[in-house]
């Protein structure tokens, strides 16, 4: 993979965003090809390699992306739970929640005057939290998951740049070797 990105200049002049390299625009086909050693089908064949593993880097930023955007609200109703707990603290009443229990059950609970609350931190690890750190940890957690959303929205907009460019770029050798072929044919009667 890195063999055309260090051969010839990235279209944007960065040679890679985190693991991602950048693909190359050709603006001659001639000395792109003579620059890499390779000839038209070794090229389109590198290119059409390099262009299927932007698409698998896109699935996985993908999949990347819907999960964090499940996770937001998910912290976002956290949060919003505890600021009701804190809320109600001291008030003297108890409050009546309804809460999920698994898919689609759900139980009612009463709760008291609570100075904690507990969190969940994945791998089946529960703690107990005072209100005021839970709330800390959950808002540096929401803060967390909304600049890894932008930088993964900045990462696919990059992709999508390479990917656009590594079709141009497979277009324009296709076209330029198509050019060269009709040449040839025209040339080839002319010299009988």
């Amino acid at each position: 993979m890195a063999t055309a990105s260090s051969s010839s200049p990235s279209s944007s002049g960065v040679p890679e965003r985190r693991g991602i390299p950048a693909a190359a625009f050709v603006e001659d086909v001639q000395t792109y090809l003579s620059q890499l050693g390779l000839d038209v089908n070794s090229a389109l064949a590198f290119l059409q390699e390099r262009l299927q593993q932007y698409r698998l880097v896109e699935m996985k930023l993908l999949a990347q992306q819907r999960e964090l955007q499940a996770k937001i609200p998910d912290i976002e109703k956290c949060l919003d739970v505890v600021a009701t707990l804190l809320a109600k603290k001291g008030a003297g009443e108890a409050l009546i929640a309804d809460f999920e229990v698994s898919e689609g059950i759900f139980s009612r609970a009463c709760i008291e005057d609570t100075d904690s609350v507990c969190l969940w931190l994945g791998a089946n690890v529960m703690l107990e939290y005072p209100c005021e750190e839970a709330t800390t940890l959950l808002q540096s957690n929401l803060e967390n998951a909304r600049a890894s959303l932008e930088v993964l929205v900045a990462d696919l907009q990059f992709l999508r740049d390479q990917v656009t460019v590594t079709q141009v770029t497979i277009a324009r050798v296709y076209n330029w070797d198509v050019h060269q072929r009709r040449t040839r044919q025209v040339a080839a009667p002319m010299d009988s």
